[in-house]
């Protein structure tokens, strides 16, 4: 067809903002989808993360994943848990910026309580996204070019995969799976739980009572309603499915395990009858000890994470409320930032103090890294089920929840009640939520879950010491006297050197050297500010300043020397910090351009 053929509405022009859209489509046939781009990674591991796996699956997919992204990922054992697992860690570096141990340091772990199923979920995710995203996301790029990370996926190896392989409740395992004695009768782990409907799970029992203390909904009868005195119900509880195995009135009540390995580390550990679960002393258990004595041999470790669930919080110590000191101010101002920040990214959650805002914590993991190494550590709870039913400020009631859950989750989560002859209690009614009804995501919500967790993380490790050499001033106060003055920024929120670090000596303190083969370096000593004209010299070695508090978060520190040497001599600076990249850089003794040159002088 000629162009005088076609019809007179399509031989007209195009329209201006039609000739825009056509270029910006051909650019956008030239270029790519930029935008889409810029949000996808393309991933040599195809992982699924709408999906939960055992500690046996966790293993292969770490496997895949270092043997697509070998240049980064190494992975290692680091001991054994009590039933002769390993206990894998996975430490992400780029050797082609730097060796690990020259570089800042991240630490991140997930399921010590084995039943907390999305936190090794959520730790491989952070391995999976990172490894994948290098090269291709600019700013995780950088971030891993100029740190390293160490992820434990699953601290509690024996609970996680008995948890998938046996029947659980939400809350179970919370242990790992040391025969204990939990009733104290000298018997170990006789009574545990019973899956007495088959349905994969353990519920709860109800039986029949006339002076029962609850009734069943007439809208929905798989809900049990409490009555109120002076009115009789027909159902009382009859408590977790199970029987009485070793014939002493209770049922469940010596399951397997029964400790808590987050109450089993160093910091304010108590025994057992202060603290439940805290084992016979502290690092008493195979998978804390090897996990201490690891991260005790780090000392370029300057942030910790540990994943758990549930209730949508962002924890930092104290545990205990006589242990608030352990916290300086400089230290706390560092948490609240990060902490703030947590709670804009992480819709529902909020930022609590372990000891004031939930419970006391004796023996607590982060308190120890925290407190024992000086390391700035969070512990995320991941999940709240604000994030599927609220209206406004008032929580959903168990009528909607079972709604939402029907309507949502095709009533998957939920076991309908089941007659069954007991053999203490005669006929109960078994069933009630599975072991995926509460404090863990839906599958179609876990990646969520899971990225905007690690984007906090990394949000945090964005935020470890990055030094740079500010400024530097050469001044000569007269013939082969001269005096040197350096300001060493931080650009990072975290100090060099925590408040709690410095203050208990955890740890090596910076050093400032400034040496030349041709030079002697007679005074040194820190500075108010850069622009001062006096400084403090130290009575030793002023060629190898000690810096006790480091250099502080998002701030600088300076330094004055006066130097004896020839114009032109060279001296080597070096900034050295355990939990930062050291500085390197040479000086030449040489007037500044603003400075006349002797003979200008003359």
């Amino acid at each position: 067809m000629k162009h005088r053929d076609l019809p007179t509405a399509l031989r007209r022009p195009p329209a201006p903002h039609l000739m825009m859209l056509c270029a910006a489509l051909a650019v956008a046939a030239v270029e790519g989808p930029r935008s889409m781009a810029q949000q996808q990674i393309h991933s040599k591991v195809p992982l699924s993360f709408n999906r939960y796996s055992s500690f046996d699956e966790t293993v292969e997919h770490l496997r895949s994943l270092v043997a697509a992204y070998p240049h980064l990922l190494r992975m290692e054992s680091i001991g054994h848990s009590a039933q002769g697992r390993e206990i894998w860690l996975v430490t992400l570096n780029n050797p082609s910026s730097g060796a690990a141990e020259d570089k800042p340091a991240m630490y991140i772990d997930g399921s010590i309580h084995a039943n907390e199923v999305q936190a090794t979920e959520t730790v491989l995710y952070s391995i999976w996204y990172l490894a994948s995203a290098h090269g291709q996301v600019p700013a995780l790029t950088e971030l891993v070019d100029r740190s390293v990370f160490h992820f434990i996926p699953c601290v509690n190896p024996d609970g996680r995969q008995d948890w998938f392989e046996r029947p659980h409740t939400p809350n179970s395992n919370r242990t790992g799976l040391v025969p204990t004695d939990n009733d104290n009768d000298g018997l170990l782990d006789e009574d545990g739980p019973e899956d007495l409907d088959g349905d994969g799970s353990i519920g709860v029992m109800w039986r029949r009572d006339p002076n029962g203390t609850h009734r069943r909904d007439q809208d929905d009868p798989r809900i049990f309603v409490r009555v109120e005195p002076p009115a009789r119900g027909e159902w009382s509880f009859a408590g977790s499915e199970g029987i009485d195995n070793d014939g002493d009135g209770q049922i469940n009540e010596d399951g397997p395990g029964g400790y808590d390995m987050n109450r089993n580390w160093p910091s304010d550990w108590q025994p057992d009858h202060i603290q439940q679960g805290a084992g016979q002393y502290p690092l008493s258990y195979p998978e804390t000890r090897a996990i201490a004595q690891w991260l005790a041999a780090q000392p370029n470790l300057a942030a910790g994470q540990a994943y758990h669930n549930a209730g949508a919080m962002i924890l930092r110590g104290p545990g205990a409320a006589y242990r608030q000191n352990q916290y300086p101010p400089r230290d706390v101002a560092v948490y609240d930032q990060i902490a703030k920040a947590g709670e804009e990214m992480l819709p529902f959650y909020r930022s609590l103090v372990i000891f004031s805002d939930l419970y006391t914590v004796h023996g607590g993991f982060v308190n120890w890294l925290a407190e024992g190494l000086g390391v700035v550590s969070f512990t995320n709870e991941l999940w709240t089920d604000k994030r599927i039913l609220q209206s406004g400020d008032t929580p959903a009631d168990e009528k909607a929840r079972m709604r939402w859950a029907d309507r949502v989750l095709f009533g998957q989560t939920f076991t309908d009640w089941t007659p069954i002859d007991h053999p203490e209690l005669g006929e109960v009614l078994v069933g009630g939520g599975t072991k995926w009804s509460s404090r863990s995501p839906p599958p179609f919500m876990l990646e969520e879950e899971c990225h905007r967790n690690f984007a906090f993380t990394m949000f945090h490790a964005q935020q470890m010491p990055r030094l740079a050499i500010e400024r530097t001033s050469i001044k000569r106060l007269q013939p082969g006297l001269w005096e040197i003055t350096v300001e060493i920024s931080n650009s990072g929120l975290i100090p060099t050197r925590t408040a709690r670090a410095a203050e208990k000596r955890i740890g090596l303190p910076d050093f400032l050297h400034l040496r030349g083969d041709q030079v002697r370096v007679i005074a040194g000593g820190p500075m108010q500010r850069f622009d001062d004209r006096t400084f403090v010299p130290v009575e030793f070695r002023p060629d190898r300043l000690v810096v006790e508090q480091g250099i502080p978060g998002r701030g600088r520190s300076a330094f004055r020397f006066l130097i004896e040497g020839d114009e032109g001599c060279e001296l080597a600076l070096h900034y050295q910090a355990e939990k930062a990249t050291d500085l390197r850089s040479t000086i030449r003794l040489a007037p500044q351009p603003s400075e006349p040159a002797a003979a200008e002088r003359r």
